[in-house]
């Protein structure tokens, strides 16, 4: 855990963003600490105490605003604790103390509720570009490469490579998922069932599963080679897509919100019905005060958490829209200058067939980005959290990467 509170945090970094020569205005620092144009809203968040920034985001607002993460960290250590000084200490009188745990109340719950808007703002976006991407060059992509024949057997990951890394390295998950879908195009080509043709999400759900249970020359099932990450299966994990009935996904993580803002919000309802009383009793209010204190813990447990959360989606949604442009623009090229059908891998020529391995790789990374398990983020103990959330990274910088590589 941090030794300092999201809270502290936002209040050092605006303060030294105020105090620049001249005074720094938010979109700027979005720019210059790697968030891109637009993303005021990540600074706010930060500045209101939300969301604290990752270890590397940290990195990227100091640069931006000529420190070092040291500096900004101490800082907020030392707020953190003046901040904690300040509210331990009690009014004497029974009304001032019942006002202060009216502010304390509404301060929580303004937090839930800005966690709860904060998530769907990022949710949405995210299933919108990974339905794009989906359609447009996931599918599209599929539905041309199953009027190729002849295509080779895919090579697969090693069994022994994977059993011997324990935690799966992104290279070699993408390879397994890009490998899945290659087989799944082959059996779809040879008159199977798995491909999209019957179009949309449901297709993409019967293909995902197909290729989940696609199998090396030795029998070995893909979803065994690749399912030694922290996903559930290799390729069953999005459904008819992120947050359908039935959908699991990255964004469907971001459903599981219970340890994020439940714990908090149920002891806001116990302690609601005192706050609403015009009056109470001092013994009524040390019980308010404890539930409100249980709420506050329960919140800063699970900022890390939610922090990490809000990162991955924030970066998967960038990587997914990349490759719903760029990915379907490679894509269209291709299909203009592949040769009249029916079509044999040989007829592709030597350039059409390295597209054709490319697109698969992309659509490899895609699955993977959209598979990320964020409900992993949000029930880690803090003690995993970190090792999950930079086994996450990996996986999406490994993806962007590549996807920036091929198209």
């Amino acid at each position: 855990m941090n030794d300092f509170s999201a809270e502290a945090m936002g209040l050092v970094i605006r303060e030294h963003r105020e105090a620049r020569s001249p005074s720094m205005a938010r979109e700027d620092l979005a720019e210059q600490a790697g968030y891109g144009r637009g993303e005021a809203a990540s600074i706010s968040r930060i500045e209101c105490g939300i969301v604290s920034p990752t270890d590397r985001r940290l990195a990227t607002i100091a640069l931006a605003l000529q420190l070092e993460p040291g500096q900004l960290e101490q800082e907020a250590e030392d707020r953190t604790r003046s901040l904690a000084h300040r509210r331990s200490v009690r009014p004497v009188k029974l009304r001032d103390q019942v006002a202060g745990t009216k502010r304390r109340h509404a301060e929580i719950t303004e937090k839930v509720a800005q966690r709860s808007k904060i998530t769907q703002e990022l949710v949405e976006p995210f299933n919108r570009a990974h339905d794009a991407a989906r359609d447009d060059f996931f599918l599209r992509f599929v539905g041309l490469a199953e009027g190729v024949g002849g295509a080779p057997e895919p090579d697969m990951p090693r069994e022994e490579t994977v059993e011997s890394t324990g935690e799966t390295p992104p290279a070699i998950r993408v390879e397994a998922m890009s490998a899945g879908i290659a087989n799944a195009i082959r059996g779809a080509a040879a008159g199977g069932t798995a491909g999209a043709a019957v179009g949309g999400a449901a297709a993409y759900g019967a293909f995902t599963a197909a290729a989940a249970f696609g199998t090396t020359s030795t029998g070995t099932a893909i979803s065994t080679l690749s399912g030694v990450a922290a996903s559930n299966a290799t390729l069953a994990l999005l459904g008819g897509g992120a947050l359908t009935a039935g959908g699991a996904g990255m964004a469907g993580g971001t459903l599981l919100l219970a340890g994020l803002v439940a714990a908090p919000a149920a002891a806001l309802a116990v302690s609601g019905f005192y706050i609403l009383r015009r009056r109470r009793n001092r013994k009524e209010e040390e019980r308010l005060r404890t539930e409100l204190e249980a709420a506050e813990v329960a919140l800063e447990q699970s900022q890390q958490g939610f922090d990490a959360m809000v990162d991955v989606l924030h970066g998967a949604r960038k990587i997914i829209e990349y490759i719903g442009v760029h990915g379907t623009h490679a894509l269209e090229r291709w299909r203009t200058n592949l040769p009249p059908g029916p079509r044999n891998w040989g007829a592709l020529g030597h350039e059409g067939q390295e597209q054709y391995r490319k697109f698969l790789t992309v659509a490899g990374c895609f699955v993977a980005v959209s598979s990320v398990d964020v409900g992993a983020l949000l029930t880690a103990q803090p003690n995993a959290l970190r090792e999950k959330h930079s086994s996450i990274d990996e996986t999406l910088r490994f993806a962007d990467r590549n996807i920036r590589s091929l198209v």
